[in-house]
């Protein structure tokens, strides 16, 4: 649905210039790339980019589908084969307009095709200009010529079937695929977790293809490394992917790899990744022409906007401890803290900026951290000197950069990097160390909250590559690896070392630190006075009772979950400890997984020997609120771990979990609702319904009274009137008001509403026990404008007294559909929380029944089918429908959010492709009954598209020759007609008429409906007109001749047996007659002057006077 949404955005983004509507079809477009791809995009997949792709045993009529997108709504036509394959995409979309026949219609090949030709023509009939999305990834010239070469555009220009004429001639055509790009690129929940599963995870084996690399190394053969050879596995993923990429050649988007001082401003701004030096070496890159104490890697997705860079370390930055050495690495340590200041900076940026998203901002709060960070460290004479430390933000999607100031920026992945150039050996009054380099990828999820008129924004943020290692070493010199060899034959001596004796063996183990370097891969050996880790890379790590004050075990609530060891050390450890595992708070964190060799001898063993006062180590059991709150964040290792979780854990997850100050809990929620609410708000007593973990329930407020709002919706011949007038009669001790819409208008009337609701406030007495309760029923329109009427009302205090209890829509199956399709609006009605069938519900495995209900489940599987013919329900759905809260339930809430961004008073509903009017006709006259069911036969006057003309309903009371009033209701699409006698009923309009009629139809004024309707009653009786000579018959002249024949001659005539002769010789057939004529002309016109004066004293009265 948000798909759908961004694409008919470009329609009304550009005004006049836009196109009507976009086409898209795959069969009938000879399966044009561009096409395929707009298909794989709203169908998320269901249809691949080309032809090539499509398994063999995928029937080819799933593919036969036409799509014309508009910017209010779409029409959509598919077949009985792919029905049940699109109808979960499709199912959400507004005013969709669905062109498909049932099973047995398709099988006759020939209707089938037809019928697709007329659908194509409906769709397009009112456009004059169609955007073609004619080309994928790559722009081709756009050839109008090749578009006659489809077969549904040659279809077009059949005569009698097609419209006539060529289609490219009678419309508009324009390729938008380069729009359609840009939309493709926005991030939403689909594309996100897509790329976290496929992309991202080839990106991070790029990243473990480097470390096995290095892993394989001896200490002695990766002093001959150099930098070509180390960035193979970088090199070759982008090369190789940018053969079918769109990205563009960035030097600042390319990967790299640089050893020591070869690292420095020159050498990264002449980098190429095609040209990679084979002559700098980890021996000859390094302070004073030795080993390289450090290197920069950065790796880039060639197909996507995934990018990161770290800076490595040849070299340990601590000493083990071994009774009383002390000593300290320097330049390591310089380089290590350096780096852990720009990770900082670097962080501290992406924060600052998913909070504001400027990127002034950020960068001023990145280059403050980094700077507090140097003095954290004790750094303030590289104050001045590393003054070249560059932060910057960048938006990247599969084209390439995108300028932070284009609002296609929002919901794209950026890149926060930070670079610190050439920085100087102050220490050793050397020269360059070479420079310091640190990027992440991240996304940022930011939500504008509405609270009482005032505007705020909810923020969050994922760092994408946080997963690749932040820090990372390998032994390289001599000294660092004699040293750790010397620490592991603490395991061999039997006669007790620094640590005493050894209680395990080697066994896994996490360790952890509150940093943003640590890394938890480690071998563990508990020591009777200390531990001993054994890192692959880091090397052999000593712990000893000297060095540790407290240590804490935790492990939840149970014996069996994980176990967490909590060690605060002295600040005399830290010499001895990896910088990665330093921490402001002192403390490392070991978890301990269950059921194994390390958990088991811990307790067995360990605890036993450590809680002995000789060893100089006590061990104290906590529950989780005695820990702190830095202690606290890594109670989610606990649930990481659990034996008995349903989601098994992966190296992936286990590595993000070591950086707890990552808020990434939850954003894939707080995303998905920012990506389809965009630019709308979001109402801050929503907050907890969206987010429960993140935000806590709203505290209630004070008792009070509200009015309850049950809406009632249904189209017209739903029996919506009938559930109303059953519940109230169920209900008559209660008193409810019942609502009905101003039938003078021919939609929603949200002034006549909120007027109502305005009211019905003022007027609520205080001395009322039961909470007041109003049935309000909607007119033929969206359920949803109802509810905007109804939650936006101007007047705040209407809005605190008011709340919509239960949404509930009435559907009758025998009414729904018109010709092959729904009725406009009819699924966004069912956008409720419940659905009463009214029809055929005692044939409950009736196709139609059962069709409807798939096709509503579909659009709204949270709600409840009630089946009650003709709307008597029983009590226990009488219960659903009244309910006080099923509207605010936060799954419903939530929905609203995602499919209707803008519901509480901003979001257009927009209009069906058939526009259907309400006309309400007054009158007081009786009409003729016979004429009036004679005219009610409209079932086959029914005509198709554009459907002008066509009345579907009819409802109302009218009088016929008795005086008792009669309720009548007439459903053109059933062919039903019913008349009864009136029964009371409380949606009957207040009006001093007698009758009145409700009709629905297509393109009819009221005029021309008064006139239909005049058709029914007794007929004025017109005027004769007077007889003259030339206006008489030949059957009265001949009356006049039998009737007058005998009669006396004329002078001047005699009969001669045979005929009447003058005496002149003019003979006759008939007696001479004209004065016999003006004699009948006479008597007749006597005749018509009295009816006429009859006709003068009885005036007839017009229907509607």
């Amino acid at each position: 649905c948000s798909r759908l949404r961004k694409v008919q955005a470009l329609l009304k983004d550009d005004g006049s210039t836009a196109p009507d509507g976009i086409l898209c079809s795959l069969i009938d477009s000879r399966y044009n790339q561009g096409c395929s791809e707009l298909a794989s995009y709203l169908f998320f997949g269901l249809y691949k980019h080309n032809q090539e792709q499509i398994p063999e045993d995928f029937p080819e009529e799933v593919l036969d589908v036409i799509i014309l997108i508009k910017a209010e709504s779409v029409h959509l036509y598919c077949n009985p084969v792919n029905y049940s394959y699109l109808l979960p995409y499709v199912s959400h979309w507004r005013n969709l307009h669905l062109h498909c026949m049932n099973e047995t219609e398709y099988e006759d090949e020939e209707a089938a095709e037809e019928f697709k030709i007329s659908s194509f023509v409906s769709m397009v009939e009112d456009c004059t200009c169609i955007g073609i999305p004619y080309s994928s990834q790559h722009a081709q010239k756009f050839d109008v010529f090749m578009l006659e070469k489809w077969p549904i555009i040659q279809a077009f220009a059949l005569e009698g079937i097609g419209a006539g004429g060529f289609f490219t001639m009678k419309y508009k055509l324009v390729d938008v695929s380069e729009q359609l790009w840009q939309t493709y690129t926005r991030l939403d929940p689909v594309s996100l977790d897509c790329l976290l599963s496929e992309d991202l995870l080839t990106f991070e084996r790029q990243w473990s293809c480097l470390f096995s690399s290095m892993d394989i190394e001896t200490p002695l053969s990766m002093l001959e490394l150099s930098e070509a050879q180390t960035a193979e596995p970088f090199r070759t993923y982008y090369s190789h992917g940018l053969i079918s990429s769109n990205i563009t050649d960035n030097k600042s988007r390319q990967p790299f790899v640089l050893f020591g001082n070869h690292s420095a401003k020159e050498d990264l701004d002449n980098y190429c990744f095609t040209f990679p030096s084979e002559g700098h070496q980890v021996r000859n890159t390094g302070p004073h022409g030795g080993s390289a104490k450090h290197m920069l890697l950065q790796c880039v997705a060639p197909k996507g906007p995934l990018a990161c860079a770290r800076t490595y370390f040849f070299g340990s930055t601590h000493v083990p401890y071994l009774n009383d050495n002390t000593q300290q690495k320097k330049t390591e340590l310089l380089l290590s803290q350096i780096y852990s200041a720009t990770i900082q900076a670097v962080l501290a940026g992406i924060k600052c900026f998913s909070i504001n998203s400027s990127s002034s901002k950020a960068k001023d709060v990145a280059e403050q951290t980094f700077q507090l960070a140097l003095d954290a460290f004790g750094l303030l004479q590289y104050r001045n000197a590393l003054s070249k430390a560059v932060f910057s933000i960048q938006a990247v999607n599969n084209e390439g950069v995108i300028p932070l100031s284009d609002e296609r920026s929002r919901f794209l992945i950026k890149t926060a990097s930070m670079v610190v150039y050439d920085i100087p050996d102050l220490q050793w009054g050397g020269s360059n160390l070479g420079s310091v380099v640190f990027s992440e990828s991240f996304l940022e999820s930011s939500i504008y909250i509405q609270n009482s008129g005032a505007l705020s924004t909810d923020s969050c943020f994922t760092v994408l590559t946080s997963s690749v290692p932040r820090h990372m070493c390998w032994l390289v010199d001599e000294s660092d690896v004699r040293l750790s060899e010397q620490a592991l034959h603490l395991l061999k001596e039997e006669n007790g070392t620094c640590l005493g004796v050894p209680l395990t063996t080697k066994d896994s183990a996490h360790v952890y630190s509150n940093s943003l370097l640590s890394t938890p891969e480690e071998k563990l050996v508990f020591f009777s006075e200390g531990l001993l880790f054994v890192h692959a890379r880091y090397g052999t790590i000593t712990l000893s009772k000297n060095h540790i004050n407290t240590i804490k075990v935790y492990n939840g609530d149970s014996i069996s979950a994980t176990a967490v060891l909590f060690i605060e050390y002295e600040s005399s450890l830290l010499p001895h400890l990896p910088f990665p595992l330093h921490s402001a708070d002192r403390c490392l964190a070991i978890t301990l997984m269950p059921r194994t060799k390390g958990y088991k001898s811990f307790y067995s063993q360990v605890l036993q020997i450590w809680n002995k006062p000789v060893s100089g180590l006590w061990v104290q059991h906590v529950d989780q609120d005695q820990l702190s709150l830095d202690q606290k964040n890594y109670s989610r290792l606990l649930k990481l771990h659990d034996p008995h979780s349903s989601s098994p854990s992966n190296p992936r997850a286990a590595l993000r979990s070591a950086y707890p100050e990552l808020p990434e809990l939850d954003f894939l929620k707080h995303f998905t609702v920012s990506s389809s609410v965009c630019e709308e708000s979001v109402c801050s007593d929503h907050l907890a319904a969206l987010f429960p973990n993140a935000h806590p329930k709203p505290t209630p407020s004070e008792s009070e009274r509200k009015v309850v709002l049950s809406i009632i919706s249904g189209l017209p011949g739903s029996f919506k009137e009938s559930l109303c007038d059953f519940l109230v009669e169920v209900n008559q001790e209660c008193g409810w008001e019942v609502y009905y819409p101003d039938q003078d208008a021919e939609d929603l009337c949200v002034l006549h509403l909120q007027r109502y609701l305005s009211s019905l406030v003022s007027n609520l007495s205080e001395t009322h026990f039961n909470t007041p309760r109003v049935l309000l029923l909607t007119p033929y329109t969206d359920v949803l404008d109802v509810l905007q009427a109804i939650v936006s009302h101007p007047d705040r205090k209407v809005q605190s007294r008011v709340s919509v209890g239960a949404v509930t829509a009435c559907v009758n199956p025998l009414h729904s559909f018109m010709e092959h399709f729904l009725f406009p609006k009819l699924l966004e009605q069912c956008a409720v929380n419940n659905v009463v069938f009214t029809g055929l519900t005692t044939e409950q495995k009736h196709p139609l029944l059962k069709h409807m209900q798939q096709l509503i489940h579909s659009a709204n599987p949270n709600a409840a089918f009630i089946l009650a013919e003709r709307g008597a329900v029983t009590t226990e759905d009488m219960r659903l429908i009244l309910s006080d809260s099923s509207f605010s339930h936060p799954q419903m809430i939530r929905a609203r959010y995602l499919l209707y961004p803008g519901w509480e008073g901003r979001f257009v509903s927009g209009c069906g492709s058939v526009s259907m009017s309400q006309h309400y006709l007054q009158f007081s006259r009786p009409l003729e009954r016979a004429l009036f069911l004679q005219r009610c036969k409209l079932k086959s006057s029914l005509r198709g598209s554009p459907y002008t003309g066509n009345i579907y309903h009819i409802s109302g009371k009218v009088l016929f020759s008795s005086n008792r009033l009669m309720e009548v209701s007439c459903n053109s699409v059933s062919g039903s007609v019913t008349v009864a006698p009136d029964q009371w009923s409380t949606h009957s309009p207040k009006t001093t008429h007698t009758c009145y009629l409700l009709i629905y139809g297509v393109g009819f004024s009221q005029e021309g409906l008064k006139e239909w309707l005049r058709q029914c009653t007794k007929q004025k009786e017109p005027k004769k007109a007077k007889k003259t000579k030339r206006t008489l018959t030949p059957q009265e002249i001949r009356s006049i001749h039998v009737k007058r024949h005998l009669d006396p001659l004329p002078s001047g005539y005699f009969y001669n047996g045979y005929q009447f002769v003058s005496f002149y010789g003019e003979k006759l057939n008939f007696h001479p007659m004209d004065q016999f004529i003006e004699e009948y002309l006479q008597e007749v016109n006597k005749e018509v002057e009295c009816f006429n004066r009859e006709v003068d004293l009885y005036a007839h009265t017009d229907l509607f006077d």
